[in-house]
């Protein structure tokens, strides 16, 4: 994964943000929209396109943008770099390859420790009956 190549190829539009916040909010642009076409991108190898395309498919639009927003600053600079920040977090999770899981054997102990309850269980359950004469 190549940072600055994917870097020059993200767009931002700042946006107003909503909610209140008097004169300032409703003429000032500080909500910032961050997109990012996963399969025009130089900056990933094709397997880097398919994982993040299967992992991320939810947060895609039709198009295969992946869009994200930030307007937790009153700042449109904040915004921007808050949103960058997020956005390499998020192409960082999502490449992570889990480990393949090994299937493993019960160890000898638990296998005799489980067998050794359930007798026990079995005894206490035989003891309630009434007994035989």
């Amino acid at each position: 994964m190549n940072q600055e190549q994917i870097l020059n190829e993200l767009q931002f539009k700042a946006i107003r943000s909503s909610g209140p916040g008097g004169q300032h909010a409703n003429k000032v642009s500080s909500k910032v929209e961050l997109s990012f076409q996963i399969a025009a991108s130089d900056g990933l190898t094709e397997r880097q396109k398919k994982r993040l395309l299967l992992k991320l498919g939810n947060k895609l639009s039709k198009e295969g943008v992946l869009i994200l927003q930030c307007d937790e600053s009153r700042s449109q600079h904040k915004n921007k770099d808050l949103v960058i920040k997020r956005f390499f977090k998020l192409l960082e999770k999502s490449l992570i390859v889990p480990k393949a899981r090994k299937k493993s054997k019960p160890t000898r102990s638990s296998i005799e420790k489980r067998l050794k309850s359930k007798k026990i269980a079995s005894l206490k359950k035989n003891n309630r009956s009434k007994p035989d004469y």
